[in-house]
């Protein structure tokens, strides 16, 4: 996995859009600057539990152009088997090698798989679990990638790890870490996968207080770009991963910042 490259997040448009046609032409707009700074496109899936497009909905619609080493699509649990069945099959269409698969955000509105659906008989389709299927059911056709949480206990999380590898996963992508974090560094000791460090690229820090576990004053200072310099520095053999990216003030200035 190429380092130089960067992971650069995109939403896709709620589905109950007042402005459907603006947020797609902003869509459209951030995913052509990714690709034409060949980086890599990540869509996200039904981001905090809100019913949004598919990237296999919405990319194939606006007519974007798929380059399978500059687009990752995420993938949760938060969908009947039907639609995942959907989901896969028309990503393998599209040419789409690259899937960030999680356990995700439900709500009301997102059915959660159910484990009888896919052939199971545990209490609740995981990470792990939707790994398994997608392999067995499309072997060869994805590299699936997992998210870690630093942040969370650590001896249950790098088991959870350990089960996401034997599953299948390829690559790791972190949670936002500021400066480095004790738990990456032992992440990848113990796997020698690639992985790749969120850098969380909005000034208001305290929006990560629900992932940290704390809570993180409103007025803490924080400079994405000097984060993204040290994650660099500390992890120069990673991937980095930028959430919350600011396209007119940020993009333009990447690559000089992390010259």
């Amino acid at each position: 996995m190429s380092t130089e490259r960067l992971h650069i997040e995109i939403l896709t448009p709620k589905q109950n859009s007042e402005n459907l046609d603006d947020d797609l032409a902003k869509f459209a707009d951030k995913y052509n600057q990714i690709m034409e700074q060949d980086h890599i496109a990540c869509i996200t899936d039904n981001p905090m539990g809100h019913l949004s497009f598919q990237a296999t909905e919405i990319i194939p619609e606006l007519g974007l152009p798929v380059k399978p080493e500059n687009l990752m699509i995420h993938l949760n649990t938060f969908h009947t088997k039907e639609a995942l069945d959907g989901i896969l099959q028309t990503a393998i269409t599209m040419g789409v090698r690259s899937l960030l698969v999680i356990s995700g955000d439900g709500s009301e509105r997102l059915p959660k798989l159910a484990p009888e659906s896919i052939g199971l008989a545990c209490n609740a389709v995981t990470s792990v679990e939707l790994l398994g299927y997608i392999h067995k059911t499309h072997p060869g056709k994805f590299d699936c990638g997992v998210a870690f949480n630093p942040y969370e206990p650590q001896d249950h999380e790098l088991e959870k790890m350990q089960r996401k590898v034997e599953a299948g996963a390829t690559f790791i992508i972190t949670q936002p870490v500021v400066e480095r974090h004790d738990a990456v560094d032992e992440l990848r000791r113990r796997f020698k996968l690639p992985v790749t460090i969120d850098a969380w690229m909005s000034k208001k820090l305290h929006l990560l207080s629900e992932c940290v576990g704390y809570t993180i004053p409103e007025d803490t200072p924080y400079d994405p770009m000097q984060n993204l310099r040290s994650l660099r520095k500390h992890y120069p053999d990673c991937g980095l991963y930028l959430a919350l990216l600011g396209f007119k003030t940020q993009m333009p200035v990447l690559r000089q910042t992390l010259a």
